[in-house]
C-alpha cells in the first residue's frame, strides 16, 4: 500500500473505504450523486477555448482515458472521462457538487475501483494502476483528502508525517530529514510534538499536505484543499502550493486559487469532462460557468481590460 497516498496498511485503506467504497456515507454522497443527463459532445465549441491536451500524451505524468465508473447502488458516476496532465502542471478540476471530482480523484491512487482491473484506464507516469504495480503506482501519488480527519490518525504531527517515510522501508536518519522538510515546507515547522487532535482545522490541512509531501510523490492531488478555510489561511495554503514544483490536480470550489495557480482547467460535470482549456478562458465563459453550477470569480470580473 502506498504511504505516499497515506493508505499504507489494510486498516487505513478499509478506513477510507468506509468513506467512499459504498456511495452512501460522507464525501461519497456529494461525489457519485447523478448530475446532469446529457455531456455536449463538442468541448471546445461549450468552452470557447480551442485547445488540444492530446499533444501532451507523450510522458504525460496523469493519463485518464475513457474511465467509467458505477457505485453498487448503480450510481453512474464517471462516463467516458478522458484527459492528461503533463509534469510539472498544475490543474484545477471544477464542476457542481455530485460531478465525479472526488470520485475521480481516488482512481489516481487505486483507492477505486474496489477491485482492480487490468484495463490501464488509468495512468500514472506511463504505468497503468493495476494489481501488479499498484504499490509501485501508489508511491508517485500523494492524494490529500478534503476531510483532514480522514487523514490523520496518529497522536502527535511528528508521527503522523513520519509515517510514510517509515513504510517506504527509509533509515530514521532520512525519515527525520524528510519529517523536518516537510513541516518546513508546509508551514508547521516546531509543530512536530503537537497532538493532531489539538491543531486548528488550517493546521489540520498543513499536517495532512507535510504527511504526503515527505514521502516526495511525483503527483500530488488535492481534494478541497482550501475549503473551510478563513482568507488568511487560504492565503498562506495557495502560498504553500505555489511552492510545489510537483505535477498538481486540485479539485476545488475555489476559482480564485484556479485563477492563481493553475494553467489549465478541467470542468466535470455528470460524469464527464465538458469543458478542458486554458483557465481565463474558461472561467471567464460566464455561460460555460452557469450552465455546470459554477460562476465567473471574482478576480476575471475585476481585472483589467489590458491584463
Amino acid at each position: 500500500m502506498t504511504p505516499c497516498a497515506r493508505e499504507a496498511g489494510n486498516d487505513y485503506r478499509q478506513h477510507s473505504n468506509s468513506h467512499y467504497g459504498d456511495g452512501s456515507q460522507g464525501r461519497a454522497r456529494h461525489s457519485v450523486r447523478a448530475g446532469r443527463s446529457q455531456a455536449p459532445q463538442d468541448r471546445r465549441a461549450r468552452s470557447d477555448a480551442p485547445y488540444q491536451p492530446d499533444k501532451m500524451r507523450i510522458a504525460a505524468a496523469i493519463q485518464i482515458a475513457n474511465l467509467s465508473y458505477r457505485y453498487h447502488d448503480g450510481t453512474e458516476a464517471l462516463r467516458g472521462v478522458s484527459f492528461d496532465v503533463a509534469p510539472g502542471e498544475c490543474v484545477g478540476l471544477l464542476g457542481p457538487n455530485g460531478s465525479g471530482k472526488s470520485t475521480l480523484l481516488l482512481h489516481l491512487n487505486g483507492l477505486l475501483p474496489e477491485k482492480l482491473g487490468s484495463n490501464g484506464a488509468v495512468r500514472i507516469l506511463g504505468q497503468p494502476i493495476t494489481p501488479d504495480n499498484i504499490d509501485t503506482v501508489r508511491k508517485q501519488v500523494g492524494l490529500v483528502f478534503q476531510d483532514p480527519d480522514d487523514q490523520l490518525f496518529c497522536p502527535s504531527v511528528e508521527e503522523d508525517v513520519a509515517f510514510g517515510p517509515r513504510q517506504l522501508g527509509l533509515s530514521e536518519a532520512e525519515v527525520e530529514a524528510r519529517v523536518k522538510k516537510a513541516l518546513a515546507q508546509a508551514g508547521l515547522a516546531g509543530f512536530g510534538h503537537r497532538a493532531t487532535h489539538h491543531l486548528s482545522h488550517g493546521e489540520k490541512r498543513r499536517a495532512c499536505l507535510a504527511g504526503v509531501l515527505a514521502c516526495e510523490p511525483a503527483v500530488l492531488v488535492l481534494d478541497e484543499p482550501t475549503s473551510d478555510l478563513d482568507p488568511r489561511g487560504r492565503r498562506e495554503f495557495k502560498a504553500l502550493l505555489r511552492q510545489i514544483s510537483a505535477t498538481k490536480l486540485i479539485a476545488t470550489h475555489d476559482l480564485e486559487l484556479v485563477v492563481e495557480l493553475c494553467s489549465r482547467a478541467i470542468v466535470l460535470d455528470g460524469g464527464a469532462v465538458v469543458a478542458d482549456g486554458p483557465v481565463t478562458d474558461l472561467l471567464d465563459n460566464e455561460e460555460l460557468m452557469l450552465a455546470h453550477g459554477l460562476e465567473r470569480p471574482h478576480i476575471l470580473r475585476h481585472r483589467h481590460p489590458h491584463g
